[in-house]
């Protein structure tokens, strides 16, 4: 019954706007505001549509939520940190001058959204 079903992620963020502005403008993600309830389309490559939606009593994933395959992570990080993001650091992983954690799988690099989401870029392994 659901093989067949073109499923789709989504998650939560206290502040709508905010999410709008970094993902759209910071990140320069193809992001669709949806009519109505305030929520967020945010559209992905090969057509994967990720809906964002408010929640009052919103607590930020202690995970990675979502991951951005990259072909040149320096690039990719350089860029992004141009734009003003920062990159996160965390015990247990080595991780160069960038943040970029390299050589245990895929190189990786770890950043947040202004919600307190943690979200990636990544080389392919």
């Amino acid at each position: 019954m659901l093989a067949d079903s073109k499923a789709f992620s989504g998650f939560a963020v206290p502040d709508i706007e905010a999410a709008r502005r970094f993902y759209g403008d910071t990140l320069g993600l193809n992001v669709e505001v949806i009519d109505g309830p305030g929520l967020l389309t945010m559209h992905l490559a090969g057509d994967r549509p990720v809906l964002i939606y408010p929640k009052s009593d919103f607590e930020p994933a202690s995970y990675t939520i979502l991951n951005f395959p990259v072909d040149d992570i320096d690039a990719a990080v350089d860029e992004l940190t141009a734009r003003g993001v920062q990159f996160e650091r965390y015990d247990g992983f080595e991780q160069d001058e960038k943040g970029i954690a390299r050589g245990n799988g895929p190189d990786i690099a770890w950043f947040k959204d202004p919600a307190g989401n943690v979200l990636s870029v990544l080389t392919p392994a």
